[in-house]
């Protein structure tokens, strides 16, 4: 308990530290107790300093005697002036200055001679050449170097072998050739070495023999076709190569636990898993490659993680990856020709499967039920298929079933992606009883307004994407997000207005909005010295002008609309609607009653859908006379809004939305359920 409490003390002490520019001028003038400051707190003190954008090259200077370790990968400001102060760090053991472009080779001379740092990453540092590296070979307590993509060619490349205490290398994206990979073969001690795309033949692979606890080795885009046995390795990428046969040889074998293949072409198909030792495997992607046949998956027990995406298999192997068993974990099938025929195989034999994709294969709605058989899982991918979220009861002719319905069994599912699938508003309903769903996308012209009624029941979603849909102004104002949503993708939905956005963030602080009008993150929604959205005030101060509130009728007329779903799209690349969505501006509040409205007069032009027993109670107004309203906030403001100004379109003399599906048959359900 004490612990805990001096932990809160440091950190409320830290966060003053690094309050403003201010604070941090008040203490750095105590050198001499800075100096004395232990090298975790004033780790923790340099990271917090960087993310407050208040680190600055001659602050360095008080951290020199204590400090440990600096990441300030990604920092464009980053330059010889920051590595010079560096440079004086007696006790630096890490150092990753990763994507900061303006590192040069000549301001590595800064770092020749420390006597701690034993981790450096320079990665994609591309100023950083040949000249680089001959700083660096003095520093021989490196144990750690990260080079890939930088500016170093295979001469810097053989200047590595007088680092003699190096465990960790990547040289990804380097012309590594055969010559300059022999010259490292003094470098014993090598456990993870990255030669990825390098120029690398099966005659400097036969040098990889020398690396005796060589654990982990990627290959990917080189053009080796065969490697020698290498019995201490365990991950292994030859992803994008031609390969004939993988670690040849009947000697030990190596404990393999991770192999990448994705996008690899067989010579042999055969011979291509002869050599491996299987029992250990517990990672296998072979997506993209060229494998038709997966006689090897039956010996492959012990796999966690396969990855089949884009990939030849289909139906009639469905058998093969059943017989692994309940060790798998995570099955990618994205991409393939698998239909629900598959899947009624493998729901009796993979009970601890936790995620399993399958989007672009052949399923449809019958594939749900047995997915739902699958009770582990916790992360679905049904996008980009033929699910419509119902499916017709067998001997019946007219009975539907909503598919989704038998998800409700699956109570630790936490993600499910529906994008560019034919589900419909009313097949939402089950999801309100998935307790445990957190995150939930799609992507569909087929939902409207009626939608967000049953996503708002959905308690404990953080992440809800609905995009590319026919959502209005006014399904976002009914829409009573939950509690624990912290981000709302509406990327796509082209008749929302700036407006009616700009009011939602104000109205839901915490949920961070991606839109095209607007992306509004929580700290921009809730900064103390921020002021609210010019657009909003402007609108306010407009609406205290008019006319005297005037509440609403109790019930009214169903009109209906004359404008279908196909309609409505076929305006979505209207010159004039994305003009008049821009111009006109809808603004709506979300309004816990009805009668908050001000000004709204429904005339001969109006049209409102009678309220309903229903929690969700949307009416449309809209008046050629008088085309707007008042509606007041909850911190007193207020707002004007201008009804539907966003379907638009030439020759149109007044624009209409709809809350509930524009097909008659789902409004008609949802009125009385």
């Amino acid at each position: 308990m004490e612990t805990e409490k001096q932990k809160e003390l440091v950190s409320l002490c830290i966060e003053a530290a690094c309050e403003s520019r201010e604070s941090v001028e008040k203490w750095r003038r105590q050198r001499r107790s800075l100096e004395k400051l232990p090298s975790h707190l004033a780790d923790s003190l340099l990271r917090h300093l960087r993310r407050r954008r208040l680190l600055f090259p001659s602050l360095l200077e008080v951290f020199k005697h204590n400090v440990e370790t600096i990441d300030l990968r990604g920092e464009n400001s980053v330059d010889g002036e920051w590595m010079a102060y560096l440079g004086a760090f007696h006790n630096l053991r890490s150092l990753n200055v990763a994507d900061c472009h303006r590192v040069t080779s000549s301001a590595l001379w800064a770092l020749t001679g420390m006597t701690c740092l034993k981790d450096l990453d320079l990665s994609r540092c591309t100023k950083v050449t040949d000249t680089g590296i001959s700083h660096l070979i003095s520093i021989s307590t490196l144990e750690k170097l990260f080079i890939p993509e930088t500016g170093v060619t295979a001469s810097g490349v053989s200047l590595l072998s007088s680092l003699k205490n190096l465990s960790v290398l990547d040289l990804g994206g380097l012309p590594v050739t055969d010559m300059a990979l022999s010259s490292l073969q003094v470098l014993t001690k090598l456990q993870y070495l990255d030669l990825w795309g390098s120029k690398l033949t099966n005659k400097g692979a036969a040098v990889l023999q020398m690396f005796q606890e060589l654990s982990f080795l990627n290959l990917a885009w080189t053009d080796v076709t065969k490697l020698p046995n290498l019995p201490s390795l365990e991950c292994l990428n030859l992803s994008n190569c031609t390969i004939d046969s993988i670690l040849e040889g009947n000697e030990d074998k190596a404990p393999l636990t991770k192999i990448s293949l994705a996008g690899a072409t067989f010579i042999n198909e055969t011979e291509a898993f002869l050599y491996l030792e299987t029992s250990f495997l517990s990672f296998l992607d072979i997506s993209n490659s060229s494998l038709n046949r997966f006689q090897f998956l039956p010996q492959m027990k012990a796999l966690e993680h396969l990855d089949l995406s884009s990939s030849m298999i289909g139906d009639d192997t469905a058998e093969l990856i059943a017989c692994i068993g309940g060790n798998l974990r995570n099955l990618n099938l994205s991409k393939t020709r698998v239909s629900s025929a598959a899947l009624e195989i493998l729901a009796r034999h993979l009970p601890n499967l936790e995620t399993l994709s399958l989007s672009e294969t052949l399923i449809d709605d019958v594939a749900i039920s047995y997915i739902s058989m699958m009770p582990s899982l916790k992360v679905i991918d049904l996008s980009n298929t033929d699910i419509k979220g119902f499916f017709q009861q067998v001997g019946a002719e007219t009975d539907l079933i909503l598919s989704l319905t038998a998800l409700q069994s699956l109570n630790r599912l936490e993600k499910l992606n529906l994008e560019h699938t034919q589900v419909k508003d009313v097949a939402l309903c089950p999801l309100s009883s998935f307790q445990e769903l957190r995150h939930l996308s799609f992507r569909s012209s087929s939902l409207t307004d009626a939608s967000m009624y049953y996503l708002s029941s959905v308690s404990k979603l953080t992440s809800l994407g609905i995009r590319d849909t026919v959502l209005t102004n006014s399904g976002l104002v009914f829409f009573k997000p939950p509690s624990t949503l912290k981000s709302l993708d509406l990327r796509g939905c082209w008749l929302l207005t700036e407006d009616a956005l700009l009011v939602f963030c104000k109205s839901n602080p915490e949920i961070k909005v991606r839109h095209e009008f607007v992306s509004i993150s929580p700290a921009d929604q809730i900064g103390s010295n921020r002021p609210s959205p010019s657009r909003i005030s402007s609108k306010a101060s407009q609406a205290n002008q008019k006319q005297e509130r005037m509440a609403l009728p109790e019930s009214f007329v169903d009109q209906r609309l004359k404008y279908s779903i196909e309609n409505l799209l076929g305006l979505q690349f209207s010159s004039l609607s994305v003009e008049m969505a821009h111009d006109r501006g809808e603004t709506i509040h979300s309004m816990e009653k009805l009668g908050e409205v001000e000004n709204v007069r429904p005339e001969e032009d109006a049209f409102v859908r009678r309220k309903v027993e229903e929690p969700l109670e949307v009416c449309l107004f809209r008046s050629m006379s008088e085309p707007s309203c008042v509606v007041n906030l909850d911190d007193g403001g207020e707002v004007e809004i201008n009804v539907m100004a966003s379907c638009g379109r030439p020759g149109m003399d007044r624009a209409e939305s709809c809350v509930f599906d524009r097909e008659r048959e789902a409004t008609d359900l949802l009125l009385h359920e």
